[in-house]
């Protein structure tokens, strides 16, 4: 009875079982990549929720100095009219031409800001607002969790 020899077998990885863990790991980055810029979208929205706040709180040191709301939000302390990293746009508005009361909005800036941040694509909570008795929206906000 002869036995023949076998050949070792040599170790390492078969063409099979890399493309199984390539297609492992691109199904794992199909489903987190979105998830992540979904977060980081969420995430920098507090730069325009902060910047609407810190403005509403100037607006009430400039009203009791000045009787009245300022409509420009360099003299409140937002140079360039923009938000902290410049993200977004904050203009003010009068409500019904009467300055005793005012409507802050911030929108994203086209481009982003310095910090490279662009929330053009935010399609959830693409515009905030606070006016002078407190009230915060976002539109479109579909899921009312903007603010």
């Amino acid at each position: 009875m002869s036995v023949l020899p076998q050949r070792d077998r040599l170790a390492g990885v078969t063409l099979i079982e890399l493309l199984v863990v390539m297609i492992i790991v691109g199904l794992h980055a199909m489903i987190g990549v979105p998830s992540y810029l979904q977060y980081t979208m969420r995430t920098q929205r507090t730069e325009a929720k902060a910047a609407l706040l810190r403005l509403g709180a100037n607006q009430e040191r400039f009203y009791l100095q000045n009787n009245r709301y300022s409509l420009d939000p360099e003299a409140l302390g937002f140079p360039g009219k923009v938000s902290e990293n410049g993200v977004y746009d904050l203009t003010i508005a009068t409500v019904a031409g009467v300055t005793q009361d005012f409507v802050a909005t911030a929108k994203p800036r086209p481009g982003g800001g310095s910090n490279g941040i662009d929330q053009t694509k935010d399609a959830d909570c693409a515009t905030f607002t606070l006016d002078s008795q407190g009230v915060r929206t976002a539109a479109p906000d579909p899921s009312g969790r903007c603010w």
